[in-house]
This record gives C-alpha cells, structure tokens and sequence, in this order.
C-alpha cells in the first residue's frame, strides 16, 4: 500500500516513523546491558565474554551491513528496504525474547541487527526526501537526536523492563515496531532509486567476519593470554578479512564500503570521529551498569534510574546542537563533545570508590557524558546532508553508522578485554574497572583529536561565509526536487 498518487506524504508523519525505527534501533544496541545479570543468572555458566556477544553480535552484523542496505535501497526502493528491514527487526525481536540459550540469543540478535540495518541508512533517505531543503537540517536533527536518546536510555529503559522479565527488553519492540510498519505502509513514499548493479554480498560477509575476529581475538586475550593460537588466528584473520573487504570495496562496481566516501575530507574526518567517539560511549554504558550493581550492589531498575541523568541532558543539548553547528561548524561542536565526554570516565576514575556517594561521585560524570552524546551524534549524523550530493546521501550515512557501530564494537571488546571476561564489578574488583575508565578516557581524548582534524578540514574547504558551496548546494537540490515533483522512481543507470 502506497500513499495516494499525487499526494506527497506529510513530512511530519514520516518523521515520526522514520524516528520510531530509528529509535528501536539504537535503542537494542544499549538496552541489554542493564539486564547481563539477569541473563547471565538465567543461563548458567555464561561469563562477560560470552555475554558481550549478545551486543557484539548485533553490532557486528548491523556495520557489516549498513552499507550494503544503502546500496540495496538504492536499487531497488528505500521504501520497500526500510519496511522489509523493521518487519525483520520486529520479528527477531521476538525470537531473541524466547531464545533458549546464550548462544540462540547471539544468533537471534544477528537477525535483529540484520533488520535495523536496513532500516537505518533507508530512514534517513525517507526523510531527507520528505523534507523541503531549507527545513532538513531541522528533520535530520530531529532524527539524530531521538537516535542519540535512544542509545542512551537503554539502561534506564532496560532496568524498568528487567523487574518483570529480562525477556521485556526485546518484547517491548514487538508493538512498536508492528505499529510502525503499519502507518509506514499507508503513508511512506518511494523518493526515486537508481540502479546501480548488484551490491557486494561476499564484501558484507568479509566485513562480518573481520570484525568479528577482532573482537573476538580482544575478548579470549584475557583468559587465553595475547600470544595464545586462538587470540593470534583471530587477530590474522581479521587483518586478512578487512584487507579483503578494502581490496574488493576498491574494485567492485557496487562495494561493501562505500570508499568513495571519504574522498571527500570532511566526511573522512568526521568517520574517523565517529568510530573513536562510538568505542568510548559503548564501553561506558556497560562498565557503569557492572559498577552500580557490583560495586554498590544497586538493583537493575534502581542503576537504571540513576544512570538516566545523561539521557536527559542529551535530549536538552540534542535540540541545540544543530543550530550551534550552523553558526561555528560541526568540527567546533564535536570537538566540545568530545572533551566533554573525555571529562565523564576522568571524573570516575578519580572519584568514585566503593562507598556509595551517587550526588557528588557518579552524577557530575553522567551529565559531563550526557553532554558530550548531546553535541556529537546529532551533529555528525547530520553532516551527510550538507557534506555530500543528494545521490550519496545513503552512502554516506551507511559510511557514518558503520563507524558508529565498528566503534561499538570495539569498546565493547576492549573493554572486556582490559576488564576481564570474569568480572562483575564486585568492589575488590574496583582496580579492574579504574582501567576501564582510563580506556574509555583515552578513546574519547582521541574522538577531541579527530575532531580538531575535522575542524581544519572544514576550514580548509568552507568558502567564506558560506557552509555549503553554491555548486554543492545545487547538487543536493535538484535530486530532492525531483524525487517530490516526479510520480515515479527515477531509474539512472551508472
């Protein structure tokens, strides 16, 4: 079912859906963490390394498959992927929920990634095209900043569903993700494809496979020891894999990686900034959870309640962030984030002690973190808009999220791999969480440095008083006209 001809749908509605997918989303990437001693009670003998798959293997596949879900879309319609991929979404959302065993629950959480992936890079086309040019920077801020929320109120979240059941995390998608595929199939529009030849499944797989080598080689390293066979054929196999995926992305017509991308410096600096910043958020949300309910033994609802502060005040900055990246540059304001969130496991490493002193101890960390969220994910998400043509702007934000979730990733797995696999954040384990905090410092004290570099580069290529060249400009325009005022799908081939 297809909106009526000649009727355009309301940008609002779009937003709205294409929102509330976007928020599922990134909401799975977090919302477990709070409920790992749940699971781990429930399933008998699991420790923090088989957990940590239950995210690594939903962040695997879902950077693994970004980019080719954009290209997909490309070919065959953003419309059809985007509800293809949240149908997908919703269903394995319910598997996960009556999965049987950790491993069934990795499996399962790989199907659920493998639907938000598509929906991701589709939403923001969807939306982009639904959207007048001088009012998308508003609906792209919109869009970021409700995903931002999402991935930090997984805790919270997670912890008032886990009081009834662990199994709650993942039902609770069920009816929101149902109700979204119905409304976007009455009133979501195809913007235009074009085709562009078949994409590069094989480079997806060498993508999965070489993260998750690399992940796993960081995760066995504490039990195995750094120069054990395992931890050693993991790390091989995650140089060949990803050396593979860059020689084929090079070379194929419709690649896995969509290098082309990063031609452009602006956006090459602001990947790089994404997958540092992305590796210490996601270590954070898990290291914080271990800590409340470990160190202070606080319950899973009572961590998730204290652990809400930085929601909200990413959902203050969120709604600014845009406009200050309009005056100053997205490079000033993600720097700022950055030093922000830097300032957040600083805070933890130097004042937090097993004696419990949430007001003075854990909650200036939180809203320094929360700050940081804020200022960069809404403000890098939306320079694919002004950064590249229109024709990329699924290539592009493909590009962006998978360095958001490779940097997930490879928090997570660091993170396990400096804290150990056996940790559950007891207080004589409070040194092993000390190093956590100075990981994920040094991380985001790298996210401010690549951020200075995307500052200079934006310098380098604004012309004066203007953010986005005249040419650019009319490069994103014309498409996006076209697509509102056209009655098909504008089939271009390359």
């Amino acid at each position: 079912m297809t909106p009526a001809p000649g009727r355009s749908p309301s940008p609002t509605v779009v937003l709205l859906v294409t929102s509330a997918a976007a928020f599922l989303s990134s909401l799975d990437l977090f919302i477990v963490n709070i409920a790992f001693p749940a699971i781990r009670a429930d399933f008998a003998g699991s420790d923090l390394g088989q957990l940590s798959w239950v995210l690594n293997g939903y962040t695997v596949v879902f950077a693994a498959f970004l980019a080719l879900a954009g290209r997909l879309a490309d070919r065959y319609g953003h419309r059809r992927l985007f509800l293809i991929g949240l149908a997908v979404f919703t269903v394995a959302s319910a598997a996960c929920a009556f999965a049987p065993s950790v491993w069934t629950l990795v499996a399962a959480r790989a199907v659920q990634a493998l639907g938000a992936a598509f929906v991701m890079p589709t939403s923001l086309s969807l939306l982009l095209a639904a959207y007048p040019p001088e009012r998308r920077s508003y609906a792209v801020g919109t869009w970021a900043s409700i995903g931002a929320v999402a991935a930090a109120l997984g805790p919270p979240v997670g912890g008032l569903l886990v009081e009834l059941s662990w199994h709650w995390v993942f039902l609770v998608n069920v009816p929101v993700g149902g109700l979204a595929l119905l409304v976007g199939l009455r009133v979501l529009g195809e913007p235009g494809t074009a085709r562009v030849g078949v994409p590069d499944l094989l480079g997806a797989v060498g993508l999965v496979v070489g993260v998750g080598a690399l992940a796993f080689a960081l995760v066995r390293a504490p039990d195995d020891g750094w120069v054990s066979v395992p931890v050693a054929a993991g790390a091989v196999l995650a140089v060949v894999g990803l050396a593979w995926v860059v020689h084929r992305s090079r070379r194929h017509p419709v690649p896995a990686l969509e290098l082309d991308v990063l031609r452009v410096p602006v956006m090459a600096a602001a990947t790089l900034t994404m997958a540092a910043f992305t590796t210490s958020f996601a270590g954070v949300l898990v290291i914080n959870v271990l800590f409340l309910t470990g160190t202070w033994g606080w319950s899973e609802p009572l961590a998730g309640l204290a652990l809400s502060a930085g929601p909200l005040v990413v959902v203050g900055v969120s709604r600014v962030s845009g406009q200050l990246a309009a005056r100053v540059g997205s490079g000033p304001v993600a720097l700022a984030g950055a030093l922000a969130f830097t300032a957040g496991p600083t805070w933890w490493l130097l004042r937090l002690g097993t004696e419990p002193d949430y007001w003075t101890d854990m909650l200036p960390g939180l809203l320094l973190t929360g700050l940081g969220v804020g200022l960069i994910l809404p403000t890098l998400s939306a320079l694919v808009g002004s950064a590249l043509p229109a024709h990329q702007w699924g290539s592009g934000s493909s590009l962006i999220n998978t360095a958001r979730q490779g940097g997930s990733v490879l928090g997570v797995a660091l993170l396990v791999s400096v804290i150990g696999t056996h940790t559950t954040g007891r207080p004589e384990e409070l040194d092993a969480l000390r190093a956590g905090w100075l990981l994920l410092a040094v991380a985001a004290l790298v996210a401010a440095v690549c951020a200075v570099l995307l500052t200079a580069t934006e310098r380098r290529t604004r012309p004066p008083g203007d953010a986005v060249s005249s040419e650019r400009r009319a490069a994103m325009d014309r498409p996006a006209r076209s697509s509102r005022h056209e009655p098909g799908p504008a089939l271009v081939d390359e």
